[in-house]
Protein backbone atom coordinates (compact mmCIF):
# COMPACT_ATOMS: atom_id res chain seq x y z
CA UNK A 1 0.00 0.00 0.00
CA UNK A 2 0.97 3.41 -0.94
CA UNK A 3 0.63 4.80 2.96
CA UNK A 4 3.57 2.21 4.08
CA UNK A 5 5.82 2.56 1.09
CA UNK A 6 9.14 3.81 2.58
CA UNK A 7 9.63 7.57 1.96
CA UNK A 8 12.44 7.18 -0.19
CA UNK A 9 10.41 5.04 -2.70
CA UNK A 10 7.47 6.98 -2.75
CA UNK A 11 10.33 9.97 -3.74
CA UNK A 12 11.57 7.93 -6.38
CA UNK A 13 7.99 6.69 -8.37
CA UNK A 14 6.91 10.53 -7.65
CA UNK A 15 10.47 11.50 -9.32
CA UNK A 16 9.88 9.13 -12.38
CA UNK A 17 6.18 9.99 -12.68
CA UNK A 18 7.38 14.20 -12.86
CA UNK A 19 9.88 13.28 -15.54
CA UNK A 20 7.59 11.58 -18.05
CA UNK A 21 7.81 8.08 -17.17
CA UNK A 22 4.66 5.99 -17.42
CA UNK A 23 3.03 4.23 -14.56
CA UNK A 24 4.03 0.79 -16.02
CA UNK A 25 7.79 1.46 -16.44
CA UNK A 26 7.60 2.90 -12.79
CA UNK A 27 6.58 -0.11 -11.81
CA UNK A 28 8.86 -2.42 -13.89
CA UNK A 29 12.06 -0.17 -12.53
CA UNK A 30 11.32 -0.03 -8.76
CA UNK A 31 9.01 -3.13 -8.37
CA UNK A 32 5.96 -1.56 -6.84
CA UNK A 33 2.52 -2.22 -8.11
CA UNK A 34 1.01 0.21 -10.84
CA UNK A 35 -2.06 0.39 -9.00
CA UNK A 36 -0.27 1.41 -5.53
CA UNK A 37 1.60 3.70 -7.89
CA UNK A 38 -1.48 5.28 -9.24
CA UNK A 39 -2.79 5.43 -5.61
CA UNK A 40 0.13 7.49 -4.85
CA UNK A 41 -0.32 10.02 -7.95
CA UNK A 42 -3.83 10.53 -6.30
CA UNK A 43 -2.94 11.08 -2.94
CA UNK A 44 0.06 13.34 -4.33
CA UNK A 45 -2.45 15.34 -6.10
CA UNK A 46 -4.91 15.85 -3.69
CA UNK A 47 -2.11 17.02 -1.33
CA UNK A 48 -0.80 19.25 -3.69
CA UNK A 49 -4.73 20.72 -4.35
CA UNK A 50 -4.94 21.38 -0.36
CA UNK A 51 -1.11 23.58 -0.40
CA UNK A 52 -2.54 25.50 -3.54
CA UNK A 53 -5.38 26.15 -1.68
CA UNK A 54 -4.29 27.24 1.55
CA UNK A 55 -0.96 29.03 -0.04
CA UNK A 56 -1.96 30.90 -3.13
CA UNK A 57 -4.26 33.96 -1.44
CA UNK A 58 -4.45 37.62 -1.01
CA UNK A 59 -2.36 37.55 -4.74
CA UNK A 60 -1.09 40.59 -6.06
CA UNK A 61 -1.25 39.47 -9.84
CA UNK A 62 -1.99 42.36 -12.62
CA UNK A 63 -2.50 40.61 -15.36
CA UNK A 64 -4.51 37.17 -15.84
CA UNK A 65 -4.92 34.63 -18.92
CA UNK A 66 -7.65 32.01 -18.86
CA UNK A 67 -8.38 28.81 -21.07
CA UNK A 68 -9.29 25.48 -21.01
CA UNK A 69 -7.94 22.78 -22.35
CA UNK A 70 -9.81 19.38 -23.54
CA UNK A 71 -8.79 16.20 -22.56
CA UNK A 72 -10.57 12.69 -22.04
CA UNK A 73 -10.86 9.69 -19.41
CA UNK A 74 -10.94 6.50 -20.94
CA UNK A 75 -12.37 7.47 -23.77
CA UNK A 76 -13.54 10.38 -25.87
CA UNK A 77 -17.11 11.11 -25.20
CA UNK A 78 -18.30 10.26 -28.58
CA UNK A 79 -17.47 6.46 -28.06
CA UNK A 80 -18.60 6.72 -24.38
CA UNK A 81 -22.18 7.28 -25.48
CA UNK A 82 -22.36 4.55 -27.98
CA UNK A 83 -21.29 2.22 -25.03
CA UNK A 84 -22.04 1.43 -21.30
CA UNK A 85 -18.83 3.28 -19.74
CA UNK A 86 -18.25 3.98 -16.39
CA UNK A 87 -18.83 7.03 -14.41
CA UNK A 88 -16.69 9.31 -15.34
CA UNK A 89 -15.26 7.90 -18.65
CA UNK A 90 -14.88 10.55 -21.52
CA UNK A 91 -14.57 14.18 -21.67
CA UNK A 92 -12.95 16.68 -19.68
CA UNK A 93 -11.72 20.13 -19.56
CA UNK A 94 -9.38 21.44 -17.57
CA UNK A 95 -9.66 25.28 -17.23
CA UNK A 96 -6.84 27.08 -16.46
CA UNK A 97 -5.95 30.67 -15.23
CA UNK A 98 -1.94 31.85 -15.77
CA UNK A 99 -0.37 35.12 -14.50
CA UNK A 100 1.19 36.06 -17.62
CA UNK A 101 4.00 38.16 -15.82
CA UNK A 102 5.29 35.41 -13.41
CA UNK A 103 3.86 31.99 -14.67
CA UNK A 104 1.99 31.69 -11.25
CA UNK A 105 -1.03 28.91 -11.88
CA UNK A 106 -3.25 30.99 -8.94
CA UNK A 107 -6.59 28.81 -10.39
CA UNK A 108 -7.87 25.43 -12.06
CA UNK A 109 -10.92 23.63 -12.05
CA UNK A 110 -11.22 19.93 -13.73
CA UNK A 111 -14.55 19.29 -15.28
CA UNK A 112 -17.25 20.15 -18.39
CA UNK A 113 -17.05 22.75 -20.58
CA UNK A 114 -20.29 24.45 -19.62
CA UNK A 115 -21.69 27.76 -17.60
CA UNK A 116 -21.77 25.89 -13.71
CA UNK A 117 -17.62 24.90 -14.28
CA UNK A 118 -17.22 28.70 -15.88
CA UNK A 119 -18.90 29.97 -12.59
CA UNK A 120 -17.12 27.96 -10.23
CA UNK A 121 -13.34 28.66 -11.99
CA UNK A 122 -13.94 32.10 -11.98
CA UNK A 123 -15.43 32.72 -8.46
CA UNK A 124 -12.38 30.80 -7.08
CA UNK A 125 -9.76 32.86 -8.75
CA UNK A 126 -11.34 35.68 -8.25
CA UNK A 127 -11.49 34.39 -4.18
CA UNK A 128 -7.34 34.19 -5.06
CA UNK A 129 -6.69 37.88 -5.93
CA UNK A 130 -6.25 40.97 -3.70
CA UNK A 131 -6.82 44.04 -6.14
CA UNK A 132 -8.00 44.84 -9.64
CA UNK A 133 -6.62 42.79 -12.62
CA UNK A 134 -6.42 42.73 -16.26
CA UNK A 135 -8.07 38.98 -17.61
CA UNK A 136 -7.68 37.88 -21.29
CA UNK A 137 -9.98 35.22 -22.52
CA UNK A 138 -10.83 33.81 -26.30
CA UNK A 139 -14.53 33.93 -27.30
CA UNK A 140 -15.73 31.50 -24.61
CA UNK A 141 -19.12 33.38 -24.42
CA UNK A 142 -19.27 31.36 -20.33
CA UNK A 143 -16.29 33.90 -19.48
CA UNK A 144 -18.69 36.44 -20.35
CA UNK A 145 -21.18 36.04 -17.73
CA UNK A 146 -18.70 33.82 -15.09
CA UNK A 147 -16.56 37.21 -14.97
CA UNK A 148 -19.25 39.34 -14.72
CA UNK A 149 -20.87 37.73 -11.45
CA UNK A 150 -17.68 36.72 -9.99
CA UNK A 151 -15.87 40.64 -10.44
CA UNK A 152 -18.57 42.95 -10.95
CA UNK A 153 -17.52 46.44 -12.49
CA UNK A 154 -14.13 45.70 -10.48
CA UNK A 155 -11.92 43.83 -13.59
CA UNK A 156 -10.65 45.00 -16.88
CA UNK A 157 -11.17 42.48 -19.00
CA UNK A 158 -10.35 41.57 -23.08
CA UNK A 159 -11.37 38.60 -25.39
CA UNK A 160 -8.85 37.51 -28.39
CA UNK A 161 -11.37 36.73 -31.38
CA UNK A 162 -9.41 34.12 -33.68
CA UNK A 163 -10.89 33.61 -37.23
CA UNK A 164 -9.68 30.04 -38.88
CA UNK A 165 -9.64 29.00 -42.30
CA UNK A 166 -12.83 27.17 -42.73
CA UNK A 167 -12.71 24.67 -40.00
CA UNK A 168 -15.09 23.96 -37.15
CA UNK A 169 -14.23 25.40 -34.09
CA UNK A 170 -15.86 22.79 -32.14
CA UNK A 171 -14.44 19.58 -33.74
CA UNK A 172 -12.19 17.83 -31.48
CA UNK A 173 -11.25 14.61 -33.53
CA UNK A 174 -8.12 17.11 -34.80
CA UNK A 175 -5.43 16.98 -33.11
CA UNK A 176 -3.64 19.60 -35.30
CA UNK A 177 -4.59 23.04 -35.30
CA UNK A 178 -6.77 24.92 -38.16
CA UNK A 179 -4.57 27.69 -39.71
CA UNK A 180 -5.87 31.20 -38.22
CA UNK A 181 -6.13 34.04 -40.81
CA UNK A 182 -6.59 36.93 -38.70
CA UNK A 183 -6.83 38.24 -34.45
CA UNK A 184 -9.29 40.36 -33.17
CA UNK A 185 -8.83 42.36 -29.78
CA UNK A 186 -12.39 43.28 -27.95
CA UNK A 187 -12.86 45.18 -25.02
CA UNK A 188 -15.61 43.76 -23.08
CA UNK A 189 -15.76 45.49 -19.58
CA UNK A 190 -12.90 48.33 -17.84
CA UNK A 191 -10.46 50.09 -19.70
CA UNK A 192 -8.17 46.67 -20.02
CA UNK A 193 -4.60 48.27 -22.02
CA UNK A 194 -4.87 46.25 -25.51
CA UNK A 195 -1.69 45.41 -26.00
CA UNK A 196 -1.70 42.95 -22.79
CA UNK A 197 -5.04 41.58 -24.00
CA UNK A 198 -3.70 37.74 -25.16
CA UNK A 199 -3.72 34.18 -24.55
CA UNK A 200 -0.58 33.61 -25.96
CA UNK A 201 1.25 32.33 -22.34
CA UNK A 202 -2.18 30.46 -21.57
CA UNK A 203 -2.03 28.30 -24.89
CA UNK A 204 1.70 27.67 -24.72
CA UNK A 205 1.01 26.31 -20.79
CA UNK A 206 -1.71 24.14 -22.20
CA UNK A 207 0.65 22.81 -25.24
CA UNK A 208 3.02 22.09 -22.01
CA UNK A 209 0.17 20.44 -20.10
CA UNK A 210 -0.94 18.26 -23.36
CA UNK A 211 2.38 17.26 -23.63
CA UNK A 212 3.50 16.25 -20.89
Amino acid sequence: MANILPIEKKAAVVSMLCEGSSIRSVERVTGIHRDTIMRLGVRMGEGCKRIMDEKLRNLDSRVIEVDEVWEFVGMKQKTANLTEAGEGMGDVWTWIALDAETKLVPAFAVGARNQVMADLFIEDLAARLSHRVQISSDALRTYQGAIERAFGTDVDYGTVVKIFSGAQLDEQRRYSPPEVVSVEKMVISGTPDTSLISTSYIEKQNHTLRMH
